[in-house]
């Protein structure tokens, strides 16, 4: 066991950046088929190919999921995985074709490091050239390369994130994983203790002490609008199991592990949060959907604070490694 989603027999996981641009993307391959499901708790997402994901559709398997940044414009980098895959024979059988099916969703990363550059099918295809069984980097790589959080007072504010990963072993052979990008508007606190780990500074350009941004929401109550200077944010990621579960087990499973983001992001799930998690279940190991569930959310919650104290300074916004708080 390496900690990562890698865990889980069958998942490979592929980076590709641009860190001049601060913007990325993230691959996680699943080229022999796994059931899937997305659970969707923000009020902003930007995404791709969901709906094959739903119960009472036709397509059973999905062959990878692709977390970008980018924003909209982000979702080109799914073109270049399709093209890979297909390349590779890799895909839903339609007689004439086989067509690789590749949900995907994006953050918002177009505030730091250049709005005009975004991932594209290019950088999809390279990301599928780099992926490996082996423990995936984490911080600010891939998608996480212009990731933030903190958020609420501005870019000033803010430190820099980025992607982390995690997994557990709950017997002999059954294995729940996680790999989450994190870019929210809030702050990201110990899951166990509810301490800080990163938000925005009290001061711009000083590392002395995160705000609350719960209490920074409570001084501005009598506004209708808040403003949010960070603009659109999100958390992202997808959710691993060598279980065997049906379209409906991996969509609660999905919608489970969003209690992982509740649990280490403060606030979660808001308007201005497109938070999307993917469900991935290879079938190989017969399982209890609760169980799944139950550590989809803890490896979900490991992952983001992985996240932020993986993630290094980049395009001007510190890494909490490189803070004194």
């Amino acid at each position: 066991m390496t900690g990562s989603i890698t865990d889980v027999p069958g998942i490979k996981v592929g980076h590709a950046q641009d860190e001049m641009a601060a913007t990325g993307c993230t691959v996680v391959l699943c080229e022999d088929g796994a059931v899937g499901g997305v659970d969707q708790g923000g009020g902003a997402p930007g995404t791709r190919e969901t709906d094959p994901l739903r119960p009472m559709h036709l397509v059973q398997q999905v062959h990878a999921i692709v977390l970008s940044g980018g924003s909209a414009f982000g979702l080109d980098a799914a073109t270049g995985v399709v093209r890979w895959l297909e390349a590779r024979g890799v895909g839903f059988d339609v007689g004439v074709a086989r067509v690789p099916i590749v949900p995907a969703a994006i953050l918002f990363d177009l505030g730091l490091g250049s709005a005009t550059v975004r991932p594209t099918a290019e950088m999809g295809f390279q990301a599928c050239e780099a992926a490996t069984e082996e423990t995936p980097a984490e911080g600010s790589v891939g998608v996480g390369t212009g990731a933030s959080v903190g958020k609420i007072l501005g870019m000033e504010h803010a430190v820099k994130s980025g992607v982390g990963t995690a997994s557990v072993r709950l017997n002999d052979e059954l294995v729940v994983g996680a790999l989450v990008a994190v870019n929210a508007m809030g702050d990201v606190v110990d899951p166990a203790s509810g301490a800080p780990l990163a938000g925005p500074r009290a001061e711009a350009g000083s590392g002395e002490s995160f705000v609350n941004t719960l209490d920074i929401m409570r001084q501005m109550a009598r506004r209708e609008d808040m403003g949010f200077g960070g603009g659109v944010n999100t958390v992202i990621g997808v959710v691993a199991t060598n279980a065997r579960l049906d379209k409906e087990g991996a969509n609660k499973v999905a919608q489970m592990a969003q209690d992982g983001v509740a649990r280490a992001v403060r606030p979660a799930h808001t308007m201005v949060d497109g938070d999307t998690l993917f469900a991935l279940a290879t079938g190989a190991v017969s399982a209890d959907v609760n169980l799944i569930g139950a550590f989809a959310a803890e490896v979900v919650a490991q992952a983001i604070v992985r996240a932020v104290r993986r993630a290094r300074s980049l395009a001007g916004l510190p890494g909490i490694a490189d803070l004194e708080v």
